[in-house]
């Protein structure tokens, strides 16, 4: 029995992964958690978070920002900045290790930050935080969008959830 649990938690690991990694609209923010390789230069490997003003240090390159930028955006951009003068042809890989959370308050049981997965709903992000209160409303949810959090817009349960944004679930009118 516990020979056939392990392929199939490795399979579903590897296909969690890859579902992250294939996601190429997903822009990076401050405090995103990433992993940057270069094929054959294990000196160039880094870990790093994206610092409050979106930017990270890289060897030979320096301070890049990264804010706004996608995966295969900054892979180039290193690229770029390695090929000639360091590398002939360096082979970067950009991926992510831990998003940056999104916020949810308001009438849920657990109120707080959590970390973002990509395809996230409100009700899966209700999920995380515990579940509704009593009192919650399931139509007068509100999303502020990181970009824009002076202006939150109208939601539903199955409305997406994007890493930064700040959900609120209003309390029902009884």
């Amino acid at each position: 029995m516990m020979l056939i649990l392990k392929p199939l938690l490795l399979c579903s690991l590897v296909l969690a992964s890859w579902s992250a990694v294939a996601d190429d609209s997903y822009l990076l923010g401050a405090g995103d958690k990433i992993s940057i390789r270069v094929f054959g230069q294990d000196d160039l490997a880094l870990k790093t978070q994206l610092t409050d003003s979106g930017t990270i240090n890289y060897p030979f390159l320096g301070s890049i920002k990264a804010t706004g930028l996608t995966l295969k955006q900054l892979e180039q951009l290193i690229y770029q900045g390695l090929a000639g003068d360091y590398l002939i042809a360096p082979s970067v890989f950009v991926g992510i290790d831990e998003y940056r959370p999104f916020y949810i308050h308001g009438e849920v049981k657990k109120p707080g930050a959590y970390f973002y997965q990509p395809g996230m709903t409100v009700n899966q992000a209700v999920a995380l935080a515990g579940g509704l209160t009593e009192r919650a409303s399931r139509d007068r949810i509100m999303i502020a969008r990181e970009a824009n959090k002076a202006e939150a817009e109208n939601a539903s349960l199955n409305s997406r959830v994007l890493a930064g944004d700040t959900v609120t679930i209003l309390q029902r009118f009884f």
